[in-house]
């Protein structure tokens, strides 16, 4: 069973639990959020990937409105509340100025590994480690879920997406793990070649080999 949903397509993945700031300028835009505002409707956001909308996407309801401004334009807060697949897109929605579809809410599967929780937290601290990225990361295994850290771990937007379309939980885990797990060595030598290239820069001292 398929449920209309208005669309509000961005370059950017965003994953269920987020919470989102969006400047709204465009007219058509600003209509699906006063209709959001006045009949409580959510809206989904589908990535816009290589010129392309992507078929899954993330339903989103409005918090509040943060900023009105003179000509219309509005800061928002969001909340991203689940995971969806378009059946089908509406370029215009009927009698509407944005975007639509019927879409098909997806359920997900919350079941999880705990050990591979705690080794995915150790690969993303390597990982800003060599990077000298100073974030502040989960405590412990139990303190997160995979797409709390998902935007954090190196993935291309491509690679995001892709992370998007899992429903499992363990599928999340494992594409995680496996991503730092290639990744980390990588990291490691590039920041190898670089440090010997800024040493390499520098006055060495001659040191000749001693005399016999």
């Amino acid at each position: 069973m398929t449920d209309f949903l208005p669309l509000f397509p961005l370059k950017m993945v965003v994953f269920p639990g987020e919470e989102i700031n969006l400047h709204v300028f465009e007219p058509r835009y600003k209509q699906l959020i006063r209709e959001c505002e006045e009949n409580g409707v959510t809206f989904g956001i589908p990535a816009f990937i290589n010129d392309k909308i992507m078929e899954f996407g993330t339903e989103l309801k409005l918090l509040s409105v943060e900023k009105r401004y003179d000509n219309g334009e509005l800061d928002i807060k969001t909340a991203a509340i689940g995971l969806f697949r378009i059946d089908e897109y509406y370029t215009i929605a009927p009698k509407k100025l944005y975007a639509g579809a019927d879409i098909i809410r997806l359920q997900e599967e919350d079941k999880r590994e705990p050990t591979l929780n705690n080794k995915i937290l150790v690969e993303l601290k390597e990982l800003f480690r060599i990077l000298g990225i100073d974030k502040k990361l989960p405590e412990a295994a139990e303190d997160f879920v995979t797409r709390d850290i998902a935007h954090h771990v190196g993935f291309s937007i491509e690679q995001e997406y892709e992370f998007l379309c899992l429903t499992s939980e363990l599928k999340r885990q494992h594409c995680i793990f496996d991503h730092l797990d290639r990744l980390i060595p990588i990291v490691r030598e590039m920041e190898r070649l670089r440090l010997k290239a800024q040493l390499n820069g520098h006055f060495k001292n001659a040191i000749p080999p001693m005399e016999e």
